[in-house]
């Protein structure tokens, strides 16, 4: 059976990536995880500069799921292309990078020093705080993410997949923006903003009130979100948001996912990629699928 996707070009030996800022660059899990059998490593965000990240406490748990309010907490760029990046070129998967920043210049810094770094592709997370527009995210205006993938499509050496934030009003329309502005493809969901509150202690359970809630919670808005957002463009889609099994998995392929990224179960159980990336082989072997192409986007209307 062939488990091999390609996206932009890049091809993939199966189609499990991790999602960023739930692996590190992969260092850790290395001891638990044959970082051999992933499709991709997807990297921790990485900023022009390091980034202390919020105050604690910032991460909680939640029913289904979690909320955290890391801040994308990373030792910069620099660090990353020193340390990180000859890490995961001991192990045969993809190298992608998740790429954060406050404003456009600080993407386009970032993106020009991997422009020689032997990594396969980027993934930009629209979902930090434009400090330029208010505190809002470039993923959350379609005229800001246009914008930003444009520029950043103008000086990139690798494809550049657009990280689409859900907390949005119409995810089509912030798809068919980041494909317009060139995009090679995109991934989504990022996290839900969420809250919760100690009513023992009467004040908020994160620091910084709110977070991201990813987990299994957020599966069902997930999965509708890449299959409204795969239907809106021709470029290909990488889908995350709640994966905890390969079920969960070739839900999202069905749905239109042309590979899928495995977050917050990291933290539950380590060897769920490996797993999910076992039993996607095992559901082909069930239903004599000789080719994972035929289940994407195979949800029958």
């Amino acid at each position: 059976m062939n488990t091999r996707v390609t996206i932009a070009g890049v091809e993939f030996k199966n189609p499990v990536m991790t999602a960023s800022g739930t692996f590190g660059s992969g260092m850790e899990y290395s001891e638990f995880v044959d970082l051999n059998r992933l499709g991709a490593v997807v990297t921790k965000g990485v900023a022009n500069v390091p980034w202390p990240g919020n105050p604690v406490p910032r991460v909680t748990e939640t029913y289904g799921g979690m909320l955290n309010a890391i801040g994308l907490q990373n030792p910069g760029i620099d660090v990353f292309i020193e340390r990180d990046i000859p890490f995961l070129k001991q192990f045969d998967t993809r190298i992608v990078v998740n790429v954060c920043g406050k404003s456009v210049e600080d993407y386009l810094e970032v993106v020009e020093k991997l422009g020689d770094a032997d990594v396969d592709m980027l993934e930009i997370n629209v979902s930090c705080p434009n400090v330029k527009e208010g505190a809002i995210a470039f993923g959350q205006k379609a005229d800001c993410l246009f914008d930003i993938t444009s520029q950043i499509k103008k000086k990139a050496k690798q494809p550049v997949v657009m990280k689409l934030s859900p907390n949005v009003t119409d995810i089509a329309e912030m798809a068919r923006a980041a494909e317009a502005a060139g995009a090679d493809g995109i991934s989504l969901i990022n996290t839900l903003t969420g809250m919760k509150i100690d009513i023992h202690k009467r004040t908020f359970a994160l620091a910084n009130r709110t977070g991201g809630l990813s987990g299994p919670a957020i599966k069902p808005v997930a999965v509708r979100m890449v299959y409204q957002a795969s239907h809106a463009v021709k470029i290909p889609v990488i889908g995350m948001g709640g994966i905890a099994n390969a079920e969960d998995a070739i839900e999202f392929l069905l749905a239109g996912a042309s590979a899928v990224a495995v977050g917050a179960m990291n933290f539950v159980n380590p060897y769920t990629t490996v797993e999910i990336v076992e039993g996607i082989e095992q559901y082909m072997e069930k239903y004599g699928i000789k080719d994972i192409s035929e289940l994407i986007g195979g949800v029958r209307e």
